[in-house]
């Protein structure tokens, strides 16, 4: 397992994190959810704790570990819940992005905020109607004396119901395509600003996802991090660390719902026995068990490739594909284990469920994997 190549120091980070889900997620997340509550003061907690600095440089104020030691640590949050975990490294990412291209006198304005909780960051990639066509994106940024004025929206991002801070894209000139595309940071106090109303979205509310608009907003030079002609390639270089730690987010859901399903199906009895030894039942979470390994040994070969610098593009595509695709239908196997009660609110498995469906969208569904996949055959099996 990935923990066995963890130093002392990371397994403990990933210990910290299990013991923060437990007290503090585990037992909020569904009110957070019947209440469309997002968890600003639970984010807070979690930023006291360092873990939206995981995988910061040490010199910015972080700790500077590994990618797998970052995955590992979400995907025991992502147990308790894949909104909070979700959002939280959104955060954390943004907080990493932002210290290692950022302007030095721009970090160290605005970083200690972002490490402290204070100010939220947020990526801005997704717009109304431009979702995994990045290269069709539509906020323009103009140069102009002193920076870029930069026009249009954003939609579908997690956070930002509250971020301060956003690292987002727009297109320089429209005639280079891909090439034009620049990444800015966007401060939501700046003139210009506005934020739209947090989406109403089923079973992720904590996840905070909405949008914002820019009008006429001026990015100082200081803000521009990554020019025209290398936006583009930024915005990739992170795909397949956001892939891979999805994929660990619904081994976490999958663990969770086994835990559960186990011990309702041992406890409960029909027919005179523990419903788990009805072999339809029994068979069915061997089935769900038996793909959790297989999803967790994708995920973490993704994972090592990751940290040691390896070409990780087709096994991040791998283990999303299967992890999501896996996770929505052994969830749901796991609820119709317990019946109906599977269902009730104080079971977390019709949460974890919509958990793994929002998973299946982000950072390239379930399609562009298979996209993704498809055009590698020829070379792989050619």
């Amino acid at each position: 397992m990935l923990d066995e190549v963890l130093t002392p120091e990371e397994r403990a980070v990933v210990a910290k994190a299990r013991a923060f889900a437990e007290e503090h997620v585990a037992p909020h997340a569904a009110r957070w959810e019947w209440e469309r509550h997002y968890p600003l003061e639970t984010l807070k907690l979690a930023c006291a704790a360092g873990l939206n600095t995981i995988e910061l440089a040490k010199q910015h104020g972080g700790q500077g570990l590994s990618f797998s030691c970052k995955l590992r640590a979400f995907e025991e949050i992502a147990k308790a819940d894949f909104a909070f975990s979700f959002a939280l490294i959104n955060h954390h990412n943004a907080c990493a992005r932002f210290a290692r291209d950022g302007k030095p006198a721009h970090v160290a304005r605005l970083l200690p905020r972002m490490i402290k909780g204070e100010l939220i960051g947020c990526a801005g990639l997704s717009e109304p109607g431009v979702g995994s066509d990045f290269g069709g994106l539509e906020m323009s940024a103009v140069k102009v004396e002193g920076g870029w004025k930069l026009n249009g929206a954003k939609a579908w991002i997690t956070n930002a119901a509250v971020a301060g801070l956003s690292i987002a894209y727009a297109q320089t000139d429209r005639s280079q395509g891909y090439r034009g595309i620049a990444c800015f940071v966007i401060e939501a106090e700046r003139p210009g600003f506005q934020r739209d109303k947090p989406f109403e979205l089923h079973g992720g509310h904590a996840i905070g996802v909405g949008g914002f608009r820019l009008t006429d907003y001026l990015a100082p030079d200081e803000a521009l991090l990554q020019p025209p002609g290398q936006g583009f390639k930024a915005a990739l270089a992170g795909i397949n660390g956001a892939r891979t730690s999805v994929a660990a987010m619904c081994c976490g859901l999958l663990q969770a719902s086994l835990e559960t399903a186990v011990r309702y199906t041992g406890q409960r009895k029909t027919f005179g026995q523990p419903v788990i030894d009805h072999q339809g039942v029994r068979w069915k979470l061997v089935d769900a068990a038996t793909d959790l390994e297989a999803a967790r040994l994708l995920t973490y070969r993704a994972a090592r490739l990751i940290d040691e610098g390896g070409d990780a593009v087709l096994a991040a595509a791998h283990a999303k594909k299967f992890a999501t695709e896996m996770a929505l239908g052994r969830i749901a196997d796991c609820i119709q284990a317990m019946g109906a009660n599977g269902l009730r609110a104080e079971y977390p498995l019709a949460r974890h469920l919509a958990g793994a469906k929002i998973a299946s969208y982000t950072d390239g569904s379930i399609e562009m994997m298979n996209e993704r996949i498809g055009v590698a055959l020829p070379q792989v099996f050619g």
